[in-house]
């Protein structure tokens, strides 16, 4: 009787106001309406207070694109002082600032940002959802991004930059041995952007389990879906544990706090552990959303599903469960009991077995299908060449007795980029050209496209792949320079000339990209045929997303009919669907079935995500200067935001009877 009483509970607010199951024809007065109701208010208060989805996707894709310029140019710094022995191009502690902020700005600022931005584009459109769960929280995920990015670049200028290494070692990055404001700048703006990092999470996965389209069971959830889900929940248990890291470095430089400093019973091996038990679940998250992209695409251009779509979602899953388990593979070198080595390092190779039926998925899909070569299929097949090159490497470190010989050379250098550079920015830019008529409703040149990738692959492997035969020649990591006769020169160079290479790829792509926005071909809906249910509206799509939401049969509703086992069955309606027109409304339903349950208001365009971002960024930069005043004022500034942001609304909250007839609204009459 409880378990009826509850069900009977979560249906009521919907059975008080039943939708009507209709249909809206393409430009009447009530698509007007909607597009009224939905659409930014121009301007500069628009782009202020906005909280559409889509917006916020974009905005976040261009921002990681020009961390990921920035980084770029810093690498290329890098590999000119390292391209012959006894270079002094740079000074050592602009090497040391250059090579700081080249890994914090493509590990932290570009890998998962850069991923974060299509999945707030593409979700809702992939759930048939008309926005996220929490559109406010979503526009202060990216403007504290923006901040936390602006906050750790601000110093560089002033030749303040990080520079003990992204990994920020203790007792390198302690008090006694680096006393300007470098790491304070690094600990501070880390925390912040772990802020973002963390409501962007909790806003996926409220949205997975709430806002699917009526008949999206747990099943028939893209693969994307998957990958990102994942991730935000490991960001949910990883992020705590690097931003009370860097808050007890904090503490230690400021107000000698001694967590870390071993003279005074501290621990330096706590940072390593607190570090990679956030480290090695990262390296996940800025990859499994990045194999959902290659999982939902691929399929398209091979004319056929994915095979074994069951066996990669669990895979998806089973990897992030792992990776919480092999944090330790990063600290082999470290002196821990030989037990622990030997768990760890089984661990390490065990992950491997999930990665691989993902692969294998990929391949057979290639293999079964009747692949067409444009250029995101290249794109993502030269993907799966990269991860199976960066996964072998990996599991070679994985052997203890190995890892000791390699940890500290440039052999794990090349296995670090082929993992986080090849396997994210492939697939993502990829993902750029098969999405970017959904984008903009143009197409991108083919031409180009192709250019670009066979650039960026053959300047990719010869820039990163003699770095393994460095290591294996003995090269260190983190070094400034060399002295000649080492054996190093010729690798060296061959690097640095095909990091030029790939950046010249880069480049094209980029170019591709502004041309394709001014003289593109138009698109259509659906110009690559595919099956997912973004590509059922207009492209770009209009503000609401979906005039009608709609109700799923299949994993493939644009391809029913077609596949083998839903032909027969096939019951998925796009044209017609539930009618949801009295403000800015959507259907909230049930996680697992993905029934409807209630009718969910959501909220109007709002300047104070962008107050309380401001304002939360400006306390942290009231605590780099030890300006104790403004930190209070900005504290209460950003209670006061939150405030006018929670202030209960008495519409929002107002439950209605009755619904307008669907035959007047199809009849093109003003609601």
């Amino acid at each position: 009787m409880a378990a009826t009483d509850a069900t009977q509970h979560r249906i009521e607010p919907l059975l008080e106001r039943i939708p009507e199951v209709g249909r809206i024809p393409a430009g009447s007065a009530i698509e007007a309406r909607l597009e009224r109701i939905w659409e930014t208010a121009p301007g500069w208060r628009g782009w202020l207070s906005t909280v559409d989805h889509k917006t916020i996707g974009v905005r976040y894709l261009v921002t990681a694109f020009l961390f990921l310029v920035i980084g770029g140019i810093e690498a290329l710094f890098l590999r000119i002082q390292l391209a012959g022995p006894d270079m002094a191009f740079l000074t050592p502690e602009q090497y040391n600032q250059l090579f700081t902020m080249h890994g914090v700005t493509m590990i932290f600022l570009y890998a998962s940002p850069v991923l974060s931005g299509f999945s707030n584009y593409l979700w809702p459109l992939l759930l048939g959802s008309r926005d996220m769960a929490f559109p406010r929280l979503n526009a202060l995920s990216y403007w504290i991004f923006l901040f936390a990015g602006l906050f750790m670049y601000i110093s560089f200028p002033l030749g303040q930059a990080p520079n003990a290494g992204w990994f920020n070692y203790v007792p390198f990055s302690g008090p006694v041995y680096n006393t300007g404001p470098n790491i304070d700048v690094f600990a501070l703006g880390m925390v912040l952007l772990g802020i973002s990092t963390t409501v962007g999470s909790i806003n996926f996965v409220v949205t997975l389990f709430r806002m699917r389209a009526p008949g999206m069971t747990i099943n028939r959830v893209p693969i994307l879906v998957w990958g990102t889900l994942t991730a935000s929940v490991a960001n949910l248990f990883a992020i705590p544990a690097v931003s009370l890291a860097f808050f007890l470095l904090w503490l230690d430089r400021q107000i000698g706090a001694h967590f870390f400093d071993v003279a005074n019973n501290g621990q330096p091996l706590l940072w390593q552990h607190l570090f990679w038990i956030f480290g090695h679940p990262w390296v996940y998250v800025v990859v499994l959303p990045a194999m959902g992209i290659v999982s939902d695409a691929l399929p398209t251009f091979c004319r056929r599903p994915l095979v074994g779509y069951t066996a990669v979602a669990l895979a998806t899953m089973a990897t992030m469960l792992l990776g919480f388990g092999v944090w330790v593979h990063h600290m082999f070198a470290t002196g821990l009991p030989t037990v622990a080595l030997s768990i760890f390092g089984a661990a390490s190779m065990v992950i491997s077995i999930p990665s691989a039926v993902a692969v294998f998925a990929w391949i057979a899909t290639i293999w079964l299908g009747k692949p067409v070569f444009k250029t995101p299929f290249l794109f993502f097949a030269g993907f799966v060449a990269l991860f199976i090159i960066g996964g072998m490497s990996g599991v070679m470190t994985a052997a203890v007795p190995l890892d000791w010989q390699l940890n500290e050379t440039y052999f794990i250098v090349a296995h670090l980029h082929y993992v986080l550079l090849g396997i994210n920015v492939f697939p993502v830019v990829g993902a750029i050209y098969y999405w970017f008529p959904k984008f903009t409703g143009r197409m991108m040149s083919e031409k180009l496209g192709k250019w670009s990738f066979w650039t960026m692959f053959i300047g990719f492997n010869a820039g990163f792949f003699p770095m393994h035969i460095a290591g294996l020649l003995g090269m260190p990591r983190r070094i400034y320079t060399y002295p000649s006769r080492m054996g190093w020169d010729e690798v060296n160079l061959i690097t640095t000339v095909g990091s030029f290479i790939f950046a010249v790829g880069v480049l094209i792509f980029l170019v591709n990209v502004v041309l394709s926005l001014k003289r593109g071909a138009w698109a259509g809906a659906n110009p690559w045929d595919a099956p997912t249910l973004e590509w059922a509206v207009s492209s770009p799509p209009p503000a609401y997303n979906f005039a009608t939401i709609p109700t799923i049969a299949s994993r493939h509703p644009l391809w029913e009919g077609r596949i083998e086992g839903e032909r027969e069955h096939s019951r998925t309606r796009l044209e017609e669907g539930y009618l949801l027109m009295r403000g800015r409304e959507t259907l909230g339903t049930s996680p697992i079935d993905a029934k409807p349950v209630v009718i969910l208001k959501m909220p109007e365009d709002s300047y104070t995500p962008f107050l309380v971002g401001l304002f939360v960024s400006l306390l942290f930069v009231g605590l780099l200067l030890h300006s104790w005043t403004f930190t209070a004022l900005m504290a209460a500034s950003s209670c006061a935001a939150l405030s006018v942001w929670m202030w209960p609304r008495r519409k929002l909250g107002q439950r209605t009877t009755g619904y307008r007839s669907a035959s007047a609204e199809r009849g093109g009459e003003s609601p």
